[in-house]
């Protein structure tokens, strides 16, 4: 039987990082992917925002590894010409309550280890972003921008380069735990195949509880459910009034309808909140009010008629109601020697895709 030496299953911006990582000192790596290509779903389908690490709570793992990653993907960027813009981020107070709130958010980023974020008055947000309505802002220097594509990209010609191998159109099917690794079988464009690898990597993002179910040995109490999330992106036409990135303040559905651009200066609003039952990517016509709406809040200026659907993106969250960290578990939360899940892998996980990638290869070294 045909033997590698990790599977990684799901070939996002996560997949890909470990790939890169676990192939520098592993000789026959193989990335599977149910779609045609890479990072065709949650990974392609976001703000593409360079997350500071300002609002997780204090000691998790998104705070932690949101903020080593940043660094690590700057640098990253930085060595591998891939485009990257430090634009910064307004967190915009409309009144007084809200100012408070800043002051909350500003503590918590401290807490985090984030020390460059200040809180700007009215006439500062108006010097930076003469169209943004505000009573004050806190502002985030080390928030930007990266080309997600490219980014990912760069990571699979890096795992190709150590000798990793990707497979697109290609499903797992069922995985047998044995001694010293599993043996699966995938489905590839029709065909059935069986390999044995030694380690088995969890990244399937929307699909880590359905993948995670197809290993026979792994109790249903480690299995979270995943709940799909969807956000939905309007572009806005001509040239955008904004320089840097405008959020309002976060509430208990997310961090609210925000501005962003993209590499080329596409300035663009949201995500939006809504939980769905099946993946669908469609964008309503309808939804331009309710995003009017809120946009209206800090960009008051705001013409419509220029705001057009332009893409949705859907997050694996755990809870529909609630904050959940990163889930990650290797053998020793599960007792199934070189199988390492990754569960509820959304914002800010392109940002800390790089520090996950380590997080699992110093896993998978502790346990050799």
């Amino acid at each position: 039987m045909e033997t590698v030496d990790t599977l990684i299953v799901g070939a996002g911006a996560v997949g890909l990082a470990i790939a890169a990582q676990l192939s520098k000192n592993l000789s026959n790596v193989l990335i599977i992917d149910k779609n045609t290509s890479f990072g065709e779903e949650t990974s392609s389908r976001n703000s593409e925002v360079i997350h500071a690490g300002i609002y997780y709570p204090e000691s998790t793992l998104k705070s932690k590894l949101c903020v080593e990653g940043k660094e690590l993907l700057y640098q990253y960027c930085t060595n591998r010409n891939i485009s990257f813009s430090r634009l910064g981020k307004l967190i915009v107070a409309t009144d007084n309550e809200q100012e408070s709130l800043l002051s909350d958010i500003l503590c918590k980023a401290k807490a985090n280890h984030v020390s460059d974020l200040k809180i700007l008055s009215r006439r500062e947000v108006n010097t930076l972003e003469p169209q943004v309505k505000s009573t004050s802002a806190l502002y985030s220097p080390s928030t930007g921008i990266i080309d997600s594509h490219s980014f990912m990209q760069s990571l699979l010609a890096e795992a190709e380069a150590n000798g990793a191998l990707f497979s697109p159109l290609t499903e797992l099917i069922n995985v047998e735990v044995i001694k010293n690794g599993f043996i699966v079988k995938v489905s590839c464009q029709g065909e059935t195949f069986t390999f044995q690898c030694r380690n088995l990597i969890n990244s399937g993002g929307l699909q880590a509880d359905k993948i995670a179910r197809c290993i026979r040995s792994l109790s249903e109490k480690f299995i979270p459910n995943v709940n799909f999330c969807r956000g939905h992106y309007f572009s806005y036409s001509g040239v955008s009034p904004f320089k840097h990135l405008v959020y309002p303040v976060p509430s208990e559905n997310g961090l609210g309808i925000h501005a962003t651009l993209d590499m080329s200066g596409q300035l663009k609003f949201g995500p939006d909140t809504e939980f769905i039952n099946e993946i669908d990517y469609t964008v309503p016509e309808w939804l331009k009010g309710q995003f009017v709406r809120a946009i209206k809040n800090y960009f008051p200026l705001i013409d419509g008629s220029k705001l057009q659907p332009a893409y949705a993106g859907i997050r694996p969250k755990l809870s529909k109601n609630k904050f959940n960290d990163f889930i990650i578990q290797d053998e020793t939360k599960h007792g199934i020697k070189g199988l390492m899940n990754l569960f509820g892998i959304e914002s800010p996980g392109l940002t800390a895709s790089l520090a996950i990638a380590n997080l699992v290869n110093q896993a998978l070294a502790n346990l050799r």
